[in-house]
């Protein structure tokens, strides 16, 4: 049996994947709806993901320096080392720059964010209705961004499993 991660590191991978989709499903509806109490409430459950996500993942860096992450399998390509170990580097870094682009973009709008009803996070910048368009249009981007980056790290580990059979997908899986 190939090494594993270890059973918290996958528990916070498939929480911060789980809390993404929905998040990313929830921008996508929300967006459209004309402005009610429920659109409201929608934006407050985006911003509440959005936190979530940041905090797991500064959790799941702060796991990850302390745990390294099992070896690779032997023999695997040199460009898929570095392809690997860029689209890591590169979804860890969007999964802090989305929801800090999100909360920037909400105090740009004069809209506080408030974690889960009850924590007002401060406001890192200042009422500015053209600095929270462009970073709307950031929030936005970013988001695609990440669901493409998404796409490739899906499509590379079910190639690895069903096309490599080496076991790496595994690593990554609830139980044996």
């Amino acid at each position: 049996m190939p090494p594993r991660y270890t059973p918290a590191a996958v528990g916070l991978h498939w929480l911060i994947a789980l809390l993404i989709a929905g998040g990313f499903g929830l921008g996508w509806y929300m967006t459209e709806l004309p402005l009610s109490p429920a659109k409201l409430k929608y934006y407050a459950w985006h911003k509440w993901i959005g936190v979530s996500v940041f905090l797991l993942a500064v959790l799941r860096v702060g796991w990850r320096l302390a745990h390294p992450p099992p070896p690779l399998p032997a023999g695997m390509p040199y460009w898929q080392l570095r392809a690997s170990a860029w689209s890591h580097a590169l979804l860890y870094l969007m999964i802090f720059l989305l929801p800090l682009s999100g909360w920037l973009y909400s105090s740009a709008s004069g809209y506080p964010v408030v974690y889960l009803g009850v924590l007002r996070l401060p406001d890192l910048v200042g009422k500015n209705k053209e600095l929270a368009g462009l970073l709307h249009e950031l929030h936005e981007l970013l988001g695609w961004l990440l669901l493409g980056l998404l796409a490739l790290h899906i499509a590379a580990a079910l190639k690895h499993h069903f096309l490599d059979r080496d076991g790496l997908m595994g690593r990554m899986w609830f139980g044996r």
